[in-house]
């Protein structure tokens, strides 16, 4: 996900290497829930099914809760910034988050979701994950294309990341839930299925996970 070196710490957003919740190792909000709660964040505002969407959302509460940690996103000049912060800060009645409530703003974590040349904006994944699928359907037809498609569906919407990445046990999600429920395939298309997502990674010059599938 993003960079360690870009987010912040602290609800103003300074810089202090000295109290960040993640290169300081402040353990309050462990790196990996925040890295969690990232992906989750972006998954939520790219998933084009709304009731995805919302289960993306109840995914990171649930997640921040354990936590005692609440997320809200804040404009900063234009740009998205996914703030983290003590569920204690928030006044629920009022939605809004009360400033004497706040002991510490380095309690915070800051994690921008918007610039350019970010590697991990879902619109680069996703259309990285797109010209495969072009790239397949030019060259192996319409079916092994109809299923990389499929594919790509679903890496982009459920993990968010380049269909290389994948791990084995994301691949075999998609080969025996996904694709059997969600994506409608033809009698063709459930035939070559396996043939078909050799054939992405083949495309991609990548290694297959270490799946049952060869």
């Amino acid at each position: 996900m993003t960079d360690s070196n870009e987010r912040q710490s602290g609800a103003d957003g300074a810089d202090n290497p000295e109290v960040d919740a993640v290169d300081a190792g402040h353990e309050e909000l462990p790196a990996d829930v925040v890295d969690e709660a990232e992906r989750l964040t972006r998954l939520t505002r790219t998933t084009p099914d709304e009731s995805e969407a919302q289960a993306h959302a109840q995914r990171r509460a649930e997640l921040l809760e354990d936590h005692d940690f609440t997320a809200r996103i804040r404009d900063d000049d234009g740009d998205d910034v996914l703030v983290l912060h003590p569920e204690e800060w928030h006044d629920k009645a009022e939605g809004v988050i009360r400033t004497d409530r706040i002991d510490d703003l380095s309690r915070a974590v800051e994690v921008p979701l918007e610039g350019t040349g970010d590697p991990d904006d879902w619109d680069v994944v996703d259309a990285h994950n797109r010209e495969l699928v072009k790239q397949v359907r030019a060259s192996h037809g319409d079916i092994h294309g109809d299923n990389a498609t499929a594919l790509a569906d679903f890496v982009g919407n459920h993990y968010a990341k380049q269909i290389e990445a994948m791990t084995d046990e994301e691949l075999s999600e998609f080969r025996t839930e996904y694709f059997v429920r969600n994506s409608w395939p033809s009698d063709e298309q459930r035939a070559v299925i396996d043939e078909s997502i050799r054939l992405v990674y083949e495309t991609a010059e990548e290694p297959m996970p270490d799946t049952q599938i060869r």
